[in-house]
C-alpha cells in the first residue's frame, strides 16, 4: 500500500500525476474531462473521473475532491491513498459497490490556489435552478463592504467595524452571512453565479454516464476548512429527508451532522451540489455525507479567505503580498504535518468501508 504521506502532494499537477499513476498501478482506465483553461504553471487542468466496477453495478459509491479547488490537497492525498489500498479494494468488490474516484471537481481552483471556480463561484452554491428567482442573502448585502476593504491587511479602522459586527451579532451569524452564498455580488465571497459553472456542468455529465444504471448511489465528498483540526464532520448531504438521515447515521455514525438541525459547523446552504444527483440519477436511492476536515480558527481561516478574494480584486498587489496571502489560503485549508495526513486518512478509509456496508445493506 502507498504510504500516507506519499499520497499526499505540492501542487495541482503533482496530485493529478499522482492519481493517474495510482489509476495505472491499479490496472483501471482514465476517463479525462479537460478544462477550457490552464493550471497557475500553464499545466493541463482537468476533471479526473477512474471507476473501478462493473458498468452494470447496482451500488455505486462517488468520492470527490477539490469541489472547492484548494480543498484538493486533502481530497486528492484520500483518493490516491484509497487506489493504493487492496483491502479497501477488495472490500468493495466483495460487497458488490463501484467506486467511481471524481478527481478535482474544480481544477482550477486547485491549481491556482482559490477556494473557487475560473467564474469565481462557490461550486458548492451553484446547483440552482437558473430560470427561477435566486435566493437573496439580505446578512452578506450587510457585509460585503467589511469583508473586501480597499487595502490589505484591513486597516484599524476596517477590523474595528468587523470585530464590532462579530461581538454584536456572535461569530456563527457572521460566518452565516458570509458561506451561505450569494447572487448578487461577482467578485464577492461565496458567489453562487448566475448560470452554470464547467464544472457544475461536467460533473452533471459523470453523475449521469456513471449512474444511470445504479439502484443505490453513495457520495462522499471530500472538503476542509470548518471544525477542529484534523476532525472530519461527517455532514449530512441530502434532502431535508428523515428516511435518508436515519440511514446516513446507520451506516456512518449517530454524529452526522445537518444543516438543516443546526447541528453541523456549516451555516444552512443553497445550491449544494449534490442536488444534481436527483436530476442526473432520479432512480437512485441516495446517501450522501460532506467529510469536513478542520485545519484552523474559523478567523484565520475567514481571514484567508478574505485576503485571497481581495487579491482576486487586486492582482496588481506587490509580490511578497501575493505569497503571503497564497501561502494564508493554502494553510488554511490544508494543514501540512504528517499528524494531520494520518488523522484525514484514518477517518475517511473508516468511511468507504461503512459506504461499501451500508450500499450492499
Amino acid at each position: 500500500m502507498n504510504s500516507v504521506q506519499t499520497s499526499f502532494s505540492s501542487s495541482y499537477a503533482q496530485a493529478r500525476q499522482k492519481f493517474l499513476l495510482a489509476a495505472d498501478a491499479a490496472g483501471l482506465s482514465v476517463e479525462s474531462h479537460i478544462h477550457p483553461l490552464k493550471g497557475k504553471d500553464g499545466e493541463e487542468l482537468a476533471m479526473d473521473v477512474v471507476r473501478e466496477g462493473p458498468a452494470d453495478a447496482k451500488q455505486l459509491l462517488v468520492l470527490s475532491s477539490a469541489c472547492h479547488g484548494v480543498e484538493g490537497y486533502c481530497g486528492s492525498g484520500v483518493q490516491i491513498h484509497a487506489l493504493h489500498d487492496t483491502a479497501w479494494r477488495q472490500e468493495a468488490r466483495e460487497k458488490g459497490v463501484a467506486v467511481l474516484y471524481v478527481h478535482a471537481l474544480n481544477p482550477y481552483g486547485f491549481s491556482h490556489l482559490r477556494r473557487v471556480t475560473q467564474e469565481n463561484v462557490d461550486l458548492n452554491r451553484n446547483f440552482h435552478d437558473f430560470s427561477k428567482p435566486l435566493p437573496v442573502n439580505a446578512a452578506y448585502q450587510e457585509v460585503q463592504p467589511l469583508l473586501l476593504p480597499e487595502i490589505w491587511p484591513p486597516d484599524a479602522a476596517n477590523a474595528q467595524a468587523t470585530g464590532q459586527f462579530i461581538a454584536q451579532r456572535g461569530m456563527t451569524a457572521f460566518q452565516a452571512a458570509v458561506t451561505q452564498g450569494q447572487h448578487e455580488f461577482p467578485a464577492g465571497l461565496f458567489f453562487g453565479g448566475t448560470a452554470p459553472t464547467w464544472s457544475n456542468q461536467t460533473i452533471r455529465q459523470v453523475l449521469k454516464q456513471h449512474g444511470s444504471r445504479a439502484q443505490k448511489l453513495a457520495w462522499i465528498d471530500l472538503h476542509t476548512g470548518l471544525g477542529p483540526s484534523g476532525v472530519g464532520e461527517r455532514i449530512f448531504a441530502c434532502a431535508n429527508d428523515n428516511a435518508a438521515l436515519t440511514r446516513a447515521r446507520a451506516w456512518w455514525g449517530h454524529n452526522v451532522t445537518s444543516i438543516y438541525d443546526g447541528s453541523s459547523t456549516s451555516a444552512f446552504l443553497t445550491g449544494l451540489m449534490w442536488m444534481s444527483v436527483h436530476h442526473e440519477c432520479p432512480q437512485v436511492e441516495y446517501t450522501g455525507i460532506a467529510m469536513e476536515y478542520g485545519t484552523l480558527p474559523m478567523e484565520q481561516v475567514m481571514h484567508a479567505l478574505r485576503g485571497e478574494h481581495w487579491l482576486h480584486v487586486h492582482p496588481y498587489a506587490e509580490s511578497a503580498l501575493k505569497t503571503q496571502i497564497k501561502q494564508d489560503i493554502l494553510r488554511a485549508f490544508y494543514t501540512d504535518t504528517d499528524a494531520w495526513r494520518e488523522q484525514i486518512v484514518s477517518q475517511a478509509r473508516e468511511a468507504l468501508f461503512q459506504a461499501a456496508s451500508g450500499l450492499a445493506s
